[in-house]
């Protein structure tokens, strides 16, 4: 394997001292996925990466990027030595872009940017050599790690960038600076951090400030926020594509159609229809489609091929992923939609839930966090569309009693304190034909029901092995 970065790049980027000659051949951050030929950047969060400088090495880091001496290393080890790690790391993304001639994406909005990053990256995959961070990596170190991971002879990358306060879009995007810019929705998202919807439609437009001279906004047609996106637009130099079910969007939704596992979306961009098949169900994805299709026209790729591209597009875990769960006497449908939740989102979910053929329909809700005063009254709008959607609702945390409260009698499976002990309940209510749907924000901590219905399923697996339970 050819070095992603050679001994003289990295003092280069960085500024810092390293002893010796190394190839680096990829950059980790956690010692559990370091391969062999990394180099280890050693971070600080809610743990310091320095103290894991010595097992990164004895995994066979090439080297690790420091800004002290770390625990039980030996002297001459192949240290980057540096005045600060993030820093560097940010210097080292930087310095990826700069080195990169191909054209790059940017990603942000309340919902949907993820897997908007993931269809860009199928879409894009058919056109050419395409890069995008494997996880949710959007923040201020995510961003850099993205791009100093990126390879030499990427022809696209996509780059997803993400807030949780005012003031932290701007930076990333001047880090990355796209040639084309995509906003996938205004929502309330980080609402009570910011205060408005205004305020967040004024932080993810700033990923205009990053965009490249001549570039291109990719913008939702149907929020009532696109007459200041497009004045942002403006301000920036940049040419606008906007997406959406209105029929003024140049890049328009004009029919979906929802079956249990896959859906149908009908576009309409320039006079030229485009059929999109996707491998899950939810108008949200549709419409995340025609951002993408948007974003390859932008650059003047071959939506055709884009679009038969995305026919192979499935979602991830924790964001709608299905999976069947082998029980006594039959088998019920696992929704994983567990990553995170705002009103947006939730609805989306639940349409997809609205459509699966089950004996009962039924909906594991954890708390929306991060809305501010109005967060109880959030939840509580949710009722109408919960109840439609699901025979039975489970919740959990203080925030969902507002909705549970409004659900009616004959809906109200229960209500506990947070997800710890929702899941055994959830479990153990579970029958053959049902289709749960799980979600909530990441702070809810969902997962821990998915894993206790999951092992419903190992459990089966072990009975049909003959193993003892």
């Amino acid at each position: 394997m050819s070095a992603l970065w050679t001994s003289a790049e990295l003092r280069a980027a960085t500024g810092g001292t390293l002893a010796g000659e190394v190839a680096v051949t990829g950059i980790s951050i956690d010692t559990r996925s370091l391969q062999p030929g990394d180099l280890f950047v050693a971070l600080r969060d809610a743990r310091d990466g320095h103290d894991f400088v010595s097992e990164a090495l004895a995994k066979g880091a090439a080297a690790a990027l420091v800004d002290r001496d770390p625990p039980g290393v030996a002297a001459d080890a192949p240290l980057l030595r540096v005045g600060d790690t993030l820093a560097a790391l940010t210097a080292l993304g930087a310095a990826a872009r700069e080195r990169n001639s191909g054209k790059f994406v940017g990603v942000t909005g309340s919902v949907g940017k993820t897997t908007t990053k993931e269809m860009l990256r199928v879409a894009f995959g058919a056109l050419g050599r395409t890069h995008a961070a494997t996880a949710s990596y959007n923040n201020h170190w995510g961003v850099p790690l993205t791009l100093a991971r990126m390879p030499r002879d990427a022809e696209y990358a996509i780059i997803e960038m993400g807030m949780n306060n005012r003031g932290e879009i701007a930076p990333l995007s001047r880090l990355a600076r796209p040639h084309v810019a995509v906003i996938t929705t205004i929502g309330t998202s980080h609402i009570g951090r910011l205060g408005s919807q205004a305020a967040i439609a004024e932080e993810k437009a700033d990923v205009l400030l990053g965009l490249e001279r001549g570039g291109a906004a990719v913008l939702p047609a149907d929020t009532p926020f696109l007459p200041r996106l497009l004045e942002r637009a403006k301000e920036a130099g940049a040419t606008v594509l906007t997406f959406g079910e209105s029929a003024r969007a140049e890049i328009q939704l004009t029919d979906y159609v929802a079956e249990a596992e896959r859906g149908t979306a009908r576009l309409l961009m320039d006079g030229l229809p485009l059929s999109v098949h996707l491998g899950a169900p939810g108008l949200h994805l549709a419409i995340n489609a025609c951002a993408a299709i948007a974003a390859v026209h932008a650059l003047g790729g071959d939506v055709v091929a884009a679009a038969e591209a995305l026919s192979g597009f499935d979602v991830g875990a924790g964001r709608g992923a299905r999976r069947r769960l082998a029980l006594p006497g039959g088998t019920a449908l696992l929704l994983d939609d567990s990553y995170n939740a705002s009103p947006i989102s939730i609805r989306a979910a639940l349409s997809v839930l609205g459509v699966q053929d089950a004996a009962r329909r039924i909906v594991a809700l954890g708390d929306m966090l991060e809305l501010g005063p109005g967060g109880p009254a959030m939840h509580a709008e949710l009722a109408p569309d919960v109840a439609a959607a699901a025979d039975l609702v489970y919740a959990c945390g203080p925030l969902m009693r507002h909705l549970f409260d409004a659900l009616p009698a004959a809906k109200r499976g229960a209500h506990v304190a947070d997800s710890a002990a929702l899941a055994p309940l959830l479990a153990e209510s579970l029958r053959p034909g049902d289709a749960v749907l799980v979600k909530g924000s990441l702070g809810s901590r969902m997962a821990l029901v998915v894993a206790a219905l999951a092992s419903l399923d190992d459990k089966a697996g072990a009975r049909g092995a003959g193993v003892a339970p």
